[in-house]
Protein backbone atom coordinates (compact mmCIF):
# COMPACT_ATOMS: atom_id res chain seq x y z
CA UNK A 1 0.00 0.00 0.00
CA UNK A 2 1.91 3.44 -0.92
CA UNK A 3 1.20 6.22 0.76
CA UNK A 4 0.34 8.92 -1.43
CA UNK A 5 -0.30 13.04 -0.78
CA UNK A 6 -4.36 12.68 -1.59
CA UNK A 7 -4.48 9.75 1.22
CA UNK A 8 -2.27 12.48 3.28
CA UNK A 9 -4.50 15.22 2.37
CA UNK A 10 -7.63 13.23 2.88
CA UNK A 11 -6.27 12.26 6.67
CA UNK A 12 -5.22 15.82 7.64
CA UNK A 13 -8.69 17.29 6.17
CA UNK A 14 -10.37 14.45 8.23
CA UNK A 15 -8.41 15.53 10.92
CA UNK A 16 -9.62 18.96 10.57
CA UNK A 17 -12.84 18.31 10.62
CA UNK A 18 -13.08 16.59 13.56
CA UNK A 19 -10.75 19.15 15.00
CA UNK A 20 -13.68 21.56 14.15
CA UNK A 21 -16.33 19.70 15.04
CA UNK A 22 -15.14 18.96 18.21
CA UNK A 23 -14.06 22.75 19.38
CA UNK A 24 -17.03 24.30 17.17
CA UNK A 25 -20.10 21.84 16.43
CA UNK A 26 -20.07 19.37 19.27
CA UNK A 27 -20.30 21.66 22.43
CA UNK A 28 -23.52 23.14 20.87
CA UNK A 29 -24.76 20.13 20.40
CA UNK A 30 -23.98 18.66 23.65
CA UNK A 31 -25.88 22.12 25.01
CA UNK A 32 -28.71 21.35 22.72
CA UNK A 33 -28.57 17.67 24.23
CA UNK A 34 -28.07 18.59 27.85
CA UNK A 35 -30.59 21.09 27.52
CA UNK A 36 -33.41 18.48 26.60
CA UNK A 37 -32.12 16.50 29.23
CA UNK A 38 -33.28 19.08 31.84
CA UNK A 39 -36.47 20.17 29.97
CA UNK A 40 -37.61 16.36 30.19
CA UNK A 41 -36.37 15.44 33.22
CA UNK A 42 -38.57 18.52 34.46
CA UNK A 43 -41.55 17.88 32.82
CA UNK A 44 -41.04 14.72 34.78
CA UNK A 45 -40.42 15.83 37.35
CA UNK A 46 -43.79 18.25 37.17
CA UNK A 47 -45.75 15.30 36.42
CA UNK A 48 -44.44 13.39 39.44
CA UNK A 49 -45.19 16.38 41.49
CA UNK A 50 -49.06 17.23 39.62
CA UNK A 51 -49.30 13.35 40.45
CA UNK A 52 -48.80 13.73 43.90
CA UNK A 53 -51.01 16.91 44.48
CA UNK A 54 -53.96 14.88 42.63
CA UNK A 55 -53.58 11.99 44.87
CA UNK A 56 -53.50 14.71 47.83
CA UNK A 57 -56.26 16.48 46.21
CA UNK A 58 -57.96 13.50 46.19
CA UNK A 59 -57.46 12.42 49.67
CA UNK A 60 -58.89 16.03 50.39
CA UNK A 61 -61.97 15.71 48.25
CA UNK A 62 -62.25 12.44 49.87
CA UNK A 63 -61.90 13.79 53.03
CA UNK A 64 -64.44 17.15 52.21
CA UNK A 65 -67.01 14.23 50.97
CA UNK A 66 -66.87 12.27 54.33
CA UNK A 67 -67.27 15.40 56.23
CA UNK A 68 -70.15 16.14 53.97
CA UNK A 69 -71.67 13.12 54.71
CA UNK A 70 -70.89 13.68 57.95
CA UNK A 71 -72.65 17.12 58.51
CA UNK A 72 -75.76 15.84 56.10
CA UNK A 73 -76.06 12.85 58.39
CA UNK A 74 -76.36 15.22 61.78
CA UNK A 75 -78.59 17.38 60.06
CA UNK A 76 -80.81 15.05 58.75
CA UNK A 77 -81.01 13.76 62.44
CA UNK A 78 -81.67 17.02 64.04
CA UNK A 79 -84.73 17.36 61.42
CA UNK A 80 -85.59 13.96 62.40
CA UNK A 81 -85.77 15.00 66.33
CA UNK A 82 -87.15 18.62 65.62
CA UNK A 83 -90.04 16.31 62.87
CA UNK A 84 -90.49 14.05 66.44
CA UNK A 85 -90.35 17.12 68.75
CA UNK A 86 -93.09 19.14 66.47
CA UNK A 87 -94.67 16.16 66.86
CA UNK A 88 -95.63 15.59 70.44
CA UNK A 89 -95.85 19.28 70.92
CA UNK A 90 -98.84 18.52 68.90
CA UNK A 91 -99.66 15.98 69.97
CA UNK A 92 -99.82 17.34 73.47
CA UNK A 93 -100.87 20.49 72.30
CA UNK A 94 -104.41 18.42 71.09
CA UNK A 95 -104.57 15.45 73.98
CA UNK A 96 -104.51 19.46 76.08
CA UNK A 97 -106.89 20.76 73.75
CA UNK A 98 -109.30 18.18 73.69
CA UNK A 99 -108.96 17.60 77.62
CA UNK A 100 -110.27 21.57 77.71
CA UNK A 101 -113.20 20.87 75.26
CA UNK A 102 -114.14 17.94 77.20
CA UNK A 103 -114.20 19.94 80.37
CA UNK A 104 -116.21 22.48 78.68
CA UNK A 105 -118.49 20.33 77.20
CA UNK A 106 -119.04 18.91 80.38
CA UNK A 107 -119.48 21.79 82.42
CA UNK A 108 -122.06 22.99 79.61
CA UNK A 109 -123.89 19.43 80.10
CA UNK A 110 -123.77 20.22 83.96
CA UNK A 111 -124.69 23.36 83.65
CA UNK A 112 -127.67 22.47 81.51
CA UNK A 113 -128.98 19.95 83.57
CA UNK A 114 -129.03 21.98 86.82
CA UNK A 115 -131.28 24.19 84.40
CA UNK A 116 -132.89 21.47 82.92
CA UNK A 117 -133.72 20.60 87.05
CA UNK A 118 -134.65 24.10 88.03
CA UNK A 119 -137.00 24.51 85.39
CA UNK A 120 -138.11 20.85 86.21
CA UNK A 121 -138.46 22.36 89.86
CA UNK A 122 -140.28 25.07 88.75
CA UNK A 123 -142.84 23.30 86.94
CA UNK A 124 -143.29 20.74 89.36
CA UNK A 125 -143.92 23.66 92.02
CA UNK A 126 -146.51 25.59 89.70
CA UNK A 127 -148.57 21.69 89.36
CA UNK A 128 -148.45 21.76 93.02
CA UNK A 129 -149.50 24.85 93.27
CA UNK A 130 -152.16 24.05 90.60
CA UNK A 131 -153.15 20.85 92.13
CA UNK A 132 -153.09 22.05 95.70
CA UNK A 133 -155.36 24.92 94.17
CA UNK A 134 -157.89 22.08 92.78
CA UNK A 135 -157.66 20.44 95.49
CA UNK A 136 -158.77 23.18 97.75
CA UNK A 137 -160.74 25.30 95.13
CA UNK A 138 -159.17 28.46 95.75
CA UNK A 139 -155.99 30.38 93.91
CA UNK A 140 -152.92 30.49 96.36
CA UNK A 141 -150.55 33.97 95.82
CA UNK A 142 -147.13 32.21 94.18
CA UNK A 143 -145.61 35.07 95.39
CA UNK A 144 -146.90 35.35 99.13
CA UNK A 145 -146.10 31.28 99.48
CA UNK A 146 -142.43 31.62 97.37
CA UNK A 147 -140.82 30.23 100.55
CA UNK A 148 -143.08 27.56 100.47
CA UNK A 149 -142.73 26.87 96.92
CA UNK A 150 -138.99 27.05 97.10
CA UNK A 151 -139.13 24.40 100.41
CA UNK A 152 -141.15 22.52 98.27
CA UNK A 153 -139.04 22.95 94.93
CA UNK A 154 -135.85 21.86 96.92
CA UNK A 155 -137.35 18.34 98.58
CA UNK A 156 -138.15 17.67 95.03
Amino acid sequence: MEFNATLLGEVISFAILIWFCVQFIWPHILNAIEERQKKIAEGLAAAERARAELKDADARVAEEIKKARQQAAEIIDKAQQQANQILDKAREDAIAELNRQKAAAQAEIDSMAQRAREALREQVGALAVKGAEKIIQREIDARAHKALLDQLAAEI
